[in-house]
């Protein structure tokens, strides 16, 4: 492990010269691309410092208790080390978590498709729930969200919704988001106060840029139509709505958010690269996970995730066996707990697996 992270330092001390060559300076892109990787690789690099300067004075006290000290001066000596024992095995841990190989979509921002599924109305009326719950929650987080496109019925509810959040590690907290979600509650419409079972999917995609994922106009079929809202009445007498068919992959995608086409042919473009890379992505993982499974995964959307139960005010990530009786805290966007506990059993589910390899 220490030459792994010699290496690294290495690694960040040769970048701080690039960045401070006037031909790199001048180069857009690779500034950019050192940069990021600068970047990436700084709290591995500091903490590997901080282990360093621990460890010589761990050596230096333990030096010290070979030589002739009163008792007082040996009693306080032994707290040292031993208060320094203690700081180098932490250090050693988060060493050995940043050491993990980073997912390259972690700082990316993400592409969120929710959809009702079984349970009609109720299940429409959970995927508005569960968008309001992540609303609130990328707010907190001071993350940006824009509604991409957008299917609402007429109790409130969404049939489905796609949005973008924009933030800095958006993609690294929410990509454990995939999956469906199950309801347990009594309906608004429920007069004799019987509890439903409903579900809505969550599909969480990295956005794609246009280097990472070659679109050709060629391969793309474009069609245009008037929008139409909650009971199919008309919103839009234009033609602002746009329908983009990837014809390689058979991947459609739809917009009629925006009054304006071209905006909705953005939007769109967007959304159908994110899946394209998407689709490539979950080909690579099928491959992988013939050999080792995530005890977490992002992969499956097929996969009951979590349980949100009303009338005990909980909720259970199946994933993890985690259960927590604050369901009315969570709808409200405080989802900290829990995607705290996905990624650190995410964490040590790979550095399991690293440590075998």
């Amino acid at each position: 492990m220490i030459d792994r992270l010699q290496a690294v330092e290495d690694r960040y001390e040769r970048l701080n010269e690039l960045l401070s060559d006037p031909d790199i300076v001048n180069n857009t892109t690779k500034l950019r691309e050192y940069s990021k990787e600068q970047s990436d690789i700084q709290d591995t690099v500091f903490a590997y410092r901080e282990y360093k300067e621990v460890r010589s004075q761990l050596q230096d006290a333990k030096a010290m208790l070979e030589e002739k000290l009163d008792a007082d001066m040996r009693e306080m000596v032994k707290e040292e080390v031993d208060e320094l024992s203690g700081q180098m095995t932490e250090l050693e841990e988060k060493l050995r978590i940043l050491l993990i190989p980073k997912d390259p979509n972690d700082d990316k921002n993400v592409i969120m498709e929710i959809r009702g599924a079984a349970g009609g109305d109720e299940a429409a009326l959970f995927a508005g729930s569960l968008y309001r719950m992540y609303s609130r929650y990328a707010e907190a987080q001071g993350w940006k969200i824009e509604v991409m496109d957008s299917n609402p019925t007429g109790l409130g509810g969404y049939k489905e919704i796609i949005f973008m959040i924009n933030g800095n590690g958006a993609y690294s907290k929410m990509k454990f988001e995939n999956g469906a979600h199950r309801v347990q509650r009594v309906p608004e419409t429920e007069s004799g106060g019987r509890i439903h079972t409903s579900t809505a999917t969550v599909a969480c995609l990295p956005e794609a840029e246009e280097v990472e994922v070659e679109v050709h106009d060629k391969d793309i079929r474009v069609d245009t139509f008037a929008s139409s809202g909650p009971g199919g009445q008309s919103v839009n007498t234009t033609m602002s709505a746009v329908r983009l068919t990837h014809m390689p992959t058979g991947i459609v995608v739809s917009c009629q958010d925006e009054k304006s086409q071209i905006k909705n042919k953005e939007k769109a473009m967007k959304v159908l690269r994110a899946r394209i890379y998407d689709k490539f992505q979950q080909e690579a993982q099928a491959e992988y996970d013939k050999t080792r499974k995530s005890a977490v995964g992002t992969g499956d959307r097929s996969e009951r995730i979590r349980t949100y139960n009303f009338p005990q005010n909980r909720v259970t990530d199946h994933r993890i066996g985690l259960t927590i009786q604050k369901l009315d805290q969570i709808m409200e966007g405080k989802l900290d707990e829990v995607i705290d506990a996905l990624i650190m059993a995410d964490q040590a589910s790979r550095l399991e697996n690293a440590e075998q390899e």
